[in-house]
């Protein structure tokens, strides 16, 4: 295949609240160019704690953090970062405040835009968070990378809101899609979608004793391949 390939991991890592030593091996051990975390810090000292999670897998940040409201995206240092931004999803009273980050990024001959959310348990909450994601989404130019827990599967709503126009990279697998729970998967919560013009060369849910005991969730890997600038 022609283009610049691009290793893709999208993990909620359920608040660093399992083990910390196992989700570090884990992720070192896949190597990504980019990781797309649910779940980051997002309080006291939300800056420290999220450059020593980058440290701890060999990146550095890009963005996220607070202003996404835990949503973090890390890169190595084969990955420039030229912008970045984030959203936040309006309040409903009572309920999680949730958002999503964005940065817009390049790797020698190719250039991307990644961006990561995790949308609301709350059915009656999730799809109009689908639908502000998708607009800020659909307004980005070029290859895209879009990677979330989205709290439901792809027969609900806000899944399809989200997926509308942009290639599930489960589809080029043929392997599990089940993500959770970590240790007896049965539902599919976590995507990775890309715009039509990226090859997904390979998928998988990342599934052994180390990632049962990393996270609640299982993490998604795609190796893809990028229009070549």
């Amino acid at each position: 295949m022609s283009g610049v390939r691009l290793r893709v991991l999208s993990y909620n890592v359920h608040g660093l609240r399992d083990d910390r030593a196992a989700l570090t091996g884990l992720v070192r051990e896949l190597a990504p160019d980019v990781v797309i975390v649910q779940e980051a810090p997002r309080r006291f000292r939300w800056r420290h704690k999220c450059a020593a999670l980058a440290d701890d897998f060999g990146m550095v940040v890009a963005a996220g953090g607070l202003p996404s409201l835990g949503n973090l995206l890390l890169v190595s240092l084969r990955v420039r970062v030229h912008d970045t931004w984030c959203l936040r999803y309006p309040l409903t009273p009572g309920r999680h405040l949730r958002g999503a980050a964005f940065a817009r990024c390049t790797v020698p001959g190719g250039r991307f835009t990644v961006s990561g959310s995790h949308l609301a348990t709350d059915p009656t909450e999730r799809p109009e968070q689908a639908a502000v994601w998708k607009e800020a989404l659909s307004a980005v130019e070029g290859p895209l990378v879009a990677g979330g827990d989205l709290n439901e599967g792809p027969g609900g709503g806000a899944w399809r809101t989200v997926a509308d126009g942009l290639v599930d990279t489960a589809s080029r697998g043929g392997g599990a899609t089940l993500t959770f729970p970590a240790t007896l998967p049965r539902q599919r919560l976590d995507a990775l979608f890309v715009s039509p013009g990226i090859e997904v060369d390979r998928y998988e849910v990342v599934e052994n004793d180390t990632a049962r005991r990393a996270s609640d969730h299982l993490p998604v890997l795609a190796e893809l391949i990028l229009p070549a600038d």
